[in-house]
């Protein structure tokens, strides 16, 4: 995740939704959403199928239709799997339907889900009962207990895993996890190993990563890492790259933490990847900071400085089978110039 404030609780909204719901269950079956179910069934005898998460365990007894993704990047995953969502959550770059360019291919001609937004105050209750979801996909999330009841009403939910950090999900598991959702384990199992392997190709093509230092930040109320438990990291890591020593006790749970003035050594690497609002003016700024600019990273040029609202920034944070072949092809060009060990070297974003 990236600077999502901490949600709050639902309040008593939800209880008008699921009138709303209940009304639109015992109704004429209609929808005023102009989303409809596609995509191909499961094999025979996939159902019904039950998953462990944060909150319990959820069993899906049918091929589901009509799903719903409220964890971030969960529908990457479903249209991978090729099915395509009746309503999706918003993140970055304010997509038709939240479908990013690199996942345009996998929807194809078929119609793009409702947009559902997320403000801080958790998922839209009353919009998510009208789409009339029979599966509600929740992984890449922070979904608190009392959301997850609440939206329990409506169809089953599939929350982020019980171990780990709140959107700390791996892009493995949680491709493991829809597949399984939606009875298509093996598809997942051969999608998780195809992408891995787009990623180790890309180690084995620059062995000049192999033990150095990378981390990723952004510019966040102060200077704010990634640490073990975001997909971000897990792709440096994937790349050869080892993270800075320490950077795992100053994050502690989370995906990610705010570092303290004395700990700007820990962006003192190999290569730092910077995700950026306007890279032209936060980098002015980051190197005006009286301990950052000193840093060696800053003087022998090893930043990497990403548009955060470009393609290729939002594809970043994604980190799904479906972006992260859009991300390597980008990325590891950037990373190789910021290691070679020339301070002239320009480091040069993507066109895209």
């Amino acid at each position: 995740m990236s600077r999502m404030s901490q949600r709050t609780r639902l309040t008593a909204v939800a209880a008008s939704a699921l009138l709303l719901f209940g009304a639109a269950a015992c109704g004429s079956g209609e929808s005023d959403d102009k989303a409809a179910p596609s995509g191909d069934s499961a094999p025979k005898g996939a159902f019904p199928v039950t998953l462990d998460h944060k909150y319990g365990t959820t069993t899906v007894k049918n091929d589901p239709q009509r799903i719903v993704t409220v964890g971030l990047s969960d529908q990457d995953a479903v249209l991978a799997l090729g099915k395509v969502p009746v309503g999706t959550t918003e993140w970055f770059g304010e997509f038709k339907g939240a479908i990013g360019p690199w996942a345009e291919k996998a929807l194809g001609d078929k119609a793009r889900p409702t947009v559902l937004h997320d403000d801080g105050t958790g998922p839209q209750v009353e919009k998510i009962a009208s789409l009339r979801p029979d599966l509600i996909l929740a992984l890449y999330s922070g979904l608190t207990k009392d959301q997850y009841r609440t939206l329990s009403k409506i169809a089953p939910v599939v929350a982020q895993p019980k171990e780990g950090a709140d959107w700390g999900i791996s892009w493995q598991d949680q491709t493991t996890q829809v597949g399984k959702a939606l009875g298509r384990s093996d598809e997942a199992k051969a999608l998780v190993a195809k992408t891995e392997k787009h990623i180790a190709d890309a180690a084995a093509a620059h062995p000049e990563f192999k033990g150095k230092t990378a981390v990723m930040a952004t510019p966040y109320e102060g200077m704010y890492v990634y640490g073990p438990q975001d997909n971000r990291s897990r792709m440096l890591t994937g790349l050869g790259f080892e993270l800075p020593a320490g950077l795992d006790q100053v994050v502690g749970e989370s995906f990610g933490a705010n570092i303290s003035k004395e700990r700007t050594d820990l962006l003192d690497t190999d290569a730092v990847a910077w995700l950026l609002a306007d890279p032209a003016k936060d980098t002015k700024k980051l190197h005006a900071d009286p301990l950052y600019g000193k840093l060696d990273a800053v003087k022998e040029g090893r930043e990497v400085m990403i548009k955060e609202s470009s393609h290729f920034g939002s594809a970043i944070s994604f980190v799904t089978p479906l972006s992260i072949p859009y991300t390597v092809d980008r990325l590891v060009p950037m990373l190789s110039a910021a290691v070679d060990g020339k301070p002239e070297t320009k480091v040069v974003q993507p066109a895209s």
